[in-house]
């Protein structure tokens, strides 16, 4: 999403864009689904340590055959260690974009090797300088990523429809943990931390309609098994945004979802099962996430929630309001910098 707003960027800017992407479901159905062409190199790796360094291996080696013919002027990526090592190595100055240093393996292996270093103000330089970055290659906007495409989107109903809601009755939108991210790995029992909270949700009120919305294969099958006809588990990528804003309430396993309802002024709960990251502390500060400690709390407190919506929605819209007013957009910051960034 924050990719695919920038290239189009350059691209009117008279720049040429070469798009790629490593085989992983969410993004090559999200590419399919906003019609971008994306030439793929490699896969994901999946959830053991082993399967990511063998995908990085091969990956790092045939996407140099690619990149070496094709001799850009300027890699850019979102911490991708491939395209990392693989400028790197083949001197082609890279910029990396991030908004996670919690994710320590991947900024090892992207910030040092990085010209340039893009990332929200709201995570403070120091927290990348122990990567190995000096603070002048540090460019901060003062944005969230997902201003990026969400300061000119427009709701598609469309997606009502394909998931059969009925936009009278409460909609709960769930989305699972990153559970194949190396920064979780080990730290979880194997059960997904939406599980609980669903099926309390479900005993205690009936009439919701629960949307979940997995990363993975796996979780689609565990989800499918646990809640059966109960809950509407998602089986392949829709429109996030679109149905975020005709979610009543949205509760995020961490990462980009929640950053997008929280802004949308949807009620957001965190039930992210790790340490949560800067980004999210920033916006429980600011009032725009709800993080409890048990999905008891949590339950607790989304049925509240639910019983006071609209004070709830109208209270969350105005602090979004508030602080989107402030932001400037991330794209537009990247490309002014980046003649000037591939003339140096």
């Amino acid at each position: 999403m924050f990719l695919s707003k920038l290239s189009d960027n350059l691209e009117r800017k008279g720049h040429q864009v070469f798009r790629t992407t490593r085989e992983y479901r969410e993004v090559l159905q999200l590419l399919k689904l906003k019609g971008i062409d994306a030439v793929t190199v490699g896969k994901h790796g999946g959830g053991t340590l082993s399967g990511k360094l063998k995908a990085y291996a091969d990956r790092v080696m045939k996407l140099s055959i690619v990149v070496e013919e094709l001799k850009p002027d300027i890699a850019i990526s979102f911490s991708s260690p491939e395209m990392a090592r693989v400028a790197f190595g083949l001197g082609i100055p890279h910029i990396c974009v991030s908004d996670s240093p919690h994710a320590e393996a991947v900024a090892r292996l992207t910030v040092p090797l990085s010209k340039v270093l893009f990332t929200p103000k709201v995570i403070p330089r120091k927290a990348w300088l122990r990567f190995g970055i000096s603070p002048g290659k540090i460019i901060q906007y003062n944005a969230l990523d997902p201003w990026a495409w969400l300061k000119d989107f427009k709701p598609d109903r469309k997606v009502l429809d394909q998931l059969e809601l009925d936009e009278s009755k409460p909609i709960l939108t769930f989305r699972t943990e990153e559970s194949f991210a190396a920064y979780l790995l080990g730290t979880t029992s194997g059960k997904l931390s939406i599980v609980p909270l669903v099926e309390r949700l479900i005993k205690d009120k009936g009439d919701l309609q629960i949307v979940i919305l997995p990363r993975y294969k796996n979780q689609i099958t565990s989800l499918k098994r646990a809640f059966r006809r109960k809950a509407t588990v998602c089986e392949s990528v829709i429109d996030g945004p679109s149905l975020l804003s005709y979610t009543t309430a949205f509760i995020g396993g961490g990462g980009t979802m929640s950053e997008e309802s929280a802004l949308l002024g949807v009620p957001t709960f965190s039930c992210y099962p790790g340490e949560p990251s800067l980004i999210e502390k920033y916006l429980v500060k600011k009032g725009l996430i709800i993080r409890q400690r048990s999905p008891q709390e949590s339950a607790e407190g989304i049925i509240k929630t639910l019983k006071r919506i609209d004070t709830a929605k109208a209270r969350q819209s105005e602090r979004a309001r508030r602080l989107v007013e402030t932001f400037e957009d991330p794209i537009e910051v990247i490309t002014d910098n980046f003649v000037k960034i591939s003339n140096v």
